[in-house]
Order: C-alpha cells, then sequence, then structure tokens
C-alpha cells in the first residue's frame, strides 16, 4: 500500500473506491430488480445497472488516464450496504410484495446516496486539482445518479408506498 501524501493521491484513491462500490453496488441492484413486483419499480433498478456500469467505465478511464488501475482498491462503505439490502430488501421475509418493494427501493436510495457522497468528493478533488476532464466526467456521473435517486424518491411517494400502507 502506498502511503497518500496529498490531494492528488488521495483524489486517486476515491476514484478507486468508487470503482469498487460501483463494482459490489450491480449485482444487489440487478437482484433488488428481480425481487421487484412494481413495474416502474424493475425499469428504475435496470436503469440503474445501467447508469452503475456506465460510471464504472468512465472511472476506469479516469484511472486509466492517471497511470493507475482501478480495481486496486476494496470499498469497505458499500460492502456494508450491499449487506444491508441483502438482508433487509432480499433475505427479509415479506407477506406483502408492496412492502418489500418500499424496503427495495430504501436500500437502493442508500446505496445512491453513499455514491453522490463518493462522486461530490472525487468532483470537489478534481476540481481544486484543476482536473478540468475528469471534472466533467465525474460531474455528469454525479448528476445522474441524481436523476437517479429523484425518480426512487417520486416512485415511493407516488405509488409504491402508498400501496405499502394499505
Amino acid at each position: 500500500m502506498v502511503a497518500i501524501s496529498d490531494l492528488k493521491d488521495l483524489y486517486l484513491h476515491e476514484l478507486k473506491d468508487l470503482y469498487s462500490a460501483n463494482e459490489q453496488a450491480i449485482s444487489v441492484h440487478e437482484k433488488m430488480g428481480g425481487a421487484a413486483k412494481n413495474s416502474e419499480l424493475k425499469s428504475a433498478l435496470k436503469d440503474a445497472v445501467d447508469g452503475i456500469k456506465d460510471g464504472m467505465k468512465a472511472v476506469e478511464a479516469i484511472c486509466s488516464a492517471h497511470g493507475i488501475k482501478a480495481t486496486d482498491e476494496k470499498c469497505r462503505g458499500m460492502e456494508g450496504l450491499v449487506k444491508e439490502a441483502e438482508a433487509h430488501a432480499l433475505k427479509e421475509q415479506y407477506s406483502d410484495e408492496d412492502t418489500q418493494d418500499a424496503a427495495i427501493i430504501a436500500q437502493a436510495q442508500r446505496m445512491n446516496h453513499y455514491a453522490i457522497a463518493g462522486y461530490g468528493t472525487a468532483t470537489a478533488f478534481a476540481k481544486r486539482l484543476g482536473l478540468s476532464d475528469d471534472v466533467t466526467t465525474l460531474q455528469k456521473n454525479l448528476d445522474n445518479i441524481h436523476g437517479g435517486d429523484r425518480r426512487m424518491t417520486k416512485l415511493a411517494e407516488t405509488s409504491v408506498n402508498r400501496a405499502a400502507q394499505n
């Protein structure tokens, strides 16, 4: 392990952490999409998987441009969130499918918020370092995650939570 000695080192570490977080999030999003009963939720989760894969490609390209491998890190934070999602959205016994859909949204949003924090941090570091191409790419990913999160919130508020309440 190389010591982190400045903001650039910290930035590169953050990129590798983001890549690992994305990599871990894919399979649980796919599983939640398979478990979801609401067709709009299934679609949102499929789009989220596509967005996560796009984010991984973007982070991998940035890492490559900086001469590092994106795969040299293990994100422990996302590891915990994935375990929580598996426990609470997939393995938990639900007698009502609408309630399980509400749990799926809750877990997906927890992972989204973690990704928002990671991409926001990496974007701020890239701005400070004057890496305008990186900023553009990272900001696009951040905007996509925000959009997916808003989509989940709207779905929860307009249909899923209401159905789970009844």
